[in-house]
């Protein structure tokens, strides 16, 4: 399970919660599938049944079951996790090789930096020293496994 968001407090006097998204988008959430709060060590469903946006990382929610102030009060501060999102790829990319759209060797991977909403991969460059990389689906012109390749194109300036 990948944690999702935290809740901040409660808002109004019928359960709706306040929460601060980590590491995710709002639009990525899936209203279909369960989130979990951990209570007394073990994770707790909850589906999430209207959803408010309020500014670039924070949502306005009502889960199922919550119902008043009293038991969002009980949710504050605790974490929120999600199971549908893919774990941690961006790791497997690390030692890979980047190249441009040319072609030519760029680096390999090092690191990445998940800045929310603009992942970002750190490349060591026999230039450069480290370089950090844009990692969105735009710019990947193609990746092979076989041979731990990226090819990237790459915007002028960041070279």
């Amino acid at each position: 399970m990948q944690k999702i968001a935290q809740v901040l407090k409660s808002n109004g006097t019928d359960g709706e919660l306040l929460l601060s998204l980590v590491n995710v988008l709002p639009e990525d959430i899936d209203l279909q599938e369960p989130v979990f709060i951990e209570m007394d060590g073990l994770p707790v469903p909850y589906f999430i049944e209207s959803c408010t946006r309020r500014g670039a990382s924070r949502l306005l929610v009502h889960l199922t079951g919550v119902r008043s102030l009293e038991d969002a009060d009980e949710l504050a501060g605790k974490d929120v996790f999600a199971d549908y999102f893919e774990e941690d790829e961006e790791e497997d990319l690390v030692g890979w090789t980047v190249l441009d759209e040319k072609g030519e060797t760029v680096g390999k991977i090092a690191d990445y930096e998940d800045i929310p909403g603009n992942l970002c991969i750190w490349v060591d460059t026999p230039a450069k020293g480290q370089v950090l990389l844009p990692l969105h689906e735009d710019l990947i012109v193609s990746m092979d496994e076989e041979t731990a390749e990226i090819r990237l194109r790459i915007p002028d300036g960041l070279l």
